[in-house]
């Protein structure tokens, strides 16, 4: 038989009307569905707190706590006072509580229905969601108390699936539209001999004011184990140069592992860019990390990726580019702020996949550092990235006398973000800065790019 105690709580997770029909439960069912187990003698008659359907739930644990001395060994006296300590949102020490009735008598319907939302309190979701389901098995539920514990049932396996939709909208202007090279001039070298060549308008740095939009959805299934998250991205750039305007969409697929001692994600997805109207690049992607855990402020994993780069209308650019990297990720709470850091080297090599491509092969290496930092009304993030590389053969006779192309590009951006209430609505005004350059022996691939903009992100 299910032996119940009061199960009643005012609590804000567990809807009001549920909480009012569940003591109507209680309260009748008292008198013909609890069955109490045989008690130490020492241990007074508990049934009179049973029959109090609005109690004060401090005075209630005070009364309690001075019978523990004499109900060390009363299961049904640990559910009550573990009811108390939940309602009063003392959740470590209900939590104590109620195991020890659940050792006492493991089949104490009472305490099995307030283990499982202090388990929901404290986070532990899958395992709330298990004891509910254990209790849902039993034969002996009055037919009152089902349905309520079904509607919790179905209310927490709501939210292991989490659905986001995200709109946004910037303003901001561009002193590289098109991604031109710093220099109006470049030097050829046919037979050694320097000659200098002005390159055309639509070549040199086209600066102006553009727009910036996109929508983004975002998916997450979560298991006991693992989760599932899906993500598919629609971004477009327009502005007076139109043969610079851009039109970006990404999806992305993640399996993550977490444990304590470590974790592991694995990612698969595909991008596809457009540039001027016209199809420029497709990269489909694959990788995996291996995240060490402990209980450290910093862990660090591990990373391999392979993008597949496939170039319209220029299949001599295409290649299998891999990167290998390390790196950590920390996270500090200092009061009631706390930085978040993610630091990581990478090796990078890009293989051609036709011959004739210029420069051949070509190999470097990457760092980057993200940083996150909560103010006081918003959130402050900083980016930064550095990237060398280095062709495997001479690029061109006309350029650099033959030479080897070398590459060297940093950037660093930076993004203020605070909500606010805006058309009635939750959104986020956005303020980015970013800045990039990128030197070679080549005068050709010299740039330089600064943009500034403003703008605001909804959430639906």
């Amino acid at each position: 038989m299910l032996k119940l105690a009061p199960f009643a709580r005012q609590h804000s997770r567990l809807f009001f009307i549920a909480k009012q029909c569940m003591r109507v439960v209680t309260g009748a069912v008292i008198g013909i569905f609890l069955v109490f187990p045989a008690v130490a003698k020492a241990c007074p008659d508990l049934s009179p707190y049973f029959l109090d359907s609005e109690p004060d739930w401090a005075e209630r644990e005070r009364q309690l706590a001075e019978l523990m001395p004499e109900c060390l060994d009363n299961s049904q006296y640990f559910a009550l006072i573990g009811s108390a300590q939940l309602n009063l949102g003392q959740l470590a020490p209900a939590l104590e509580s109620l195991e020890r009735a659940l050792l006492q008598d493991p089949q104490n319907g009472a305490a099995q229905i307030d283990y499982a939302e202090t388990l929901y309190e404290i986070g532990q979701l899958f395992g709330a969601l298990e004891l509910n389901r254990q209790l849902l098995r039993r034969d002996d539920l009055p037919a009152g108390l089902q349905p309520l514990l079904e509607q919790r049932q179905l209310r927490w396996q709501a939210l292991t699936r989490q659905t986001s939709l995200e709109a946004d909208l910037r303003a901001g202007y561009d002193n590289n539209l098109n991604g031109g090279p710093d220099s109006s001039q470049i030097t050829l070298t046919p037979s050694g001999e320097p000659i200098l060549l002005s390159l055309s308008p639509e070549l040199q740095p086209i600066s102006g004011p553009y727009l910036n939009m996109g929508l983004s959805g975002r998916l997450r299934q979560l298991a006991a184990d693992h989760q599932h998250n899906w993500s598919t991205a629609l971004r477009g750039r327009v502005s007076e140069d139109t043969d610079s305007d851009l039109l970006q969409f990404a999806t992305q697929y993640a399996y993550i592992k977490p444990a304590q001692e470590h974790s592991w994600q694995f990612v698969a997805g595909m991008n596809h860019l457009l540039y001027g109207g016209s199809a420029l690049f497709t990269g489909a992607e694959a990788s995996a990390r291996y995240q060490l855990g402990g209980s450290g402020t910093c862990k660090p994993y591990y990373e391999l990726a392979v993008q597949q780069q496939y170039y319209h209308g220029q299949h001599v650019l295409n290649a299998l580019e891999s990167k290998l990297g390390a790196g950590l990720n920390c996270n500090s709470v200092q009061a009631a702020r706390g930085y978040q850091l993610t630091a990581e080297i990478s090796a990078l090599n890009n293989k051609a996949l036709r011959s004739g491509r210029l420069g051949g092969n070509r190999a470097g290496w990457q760092v980057g550092l993200d940083w996150r930092y909560p103010l006081s009304r918003g959130t402050l993030r900083a980016q930064l990235n550095y990237t060398e590389l280095q062709d495997r053969d001479s690029y061109s006779p006309l350029l650099a006398s033959g030479a080897d192309r070398w590459q060297n590009r940093g950037s660093v951006s930076l993004q203020y973000a605070e909500p606010i209430n805006l058309f009635g609505r939750d959104s986020t005004l956005l303020i980015n800065l970013f800045s990039q350059r990128q030197t070679s022996n080549i005068q050709l691939f010299r740039t330089a790019d600064t943009s500034a903009e403003i703008g605001f992100s909804w959430a639906f």
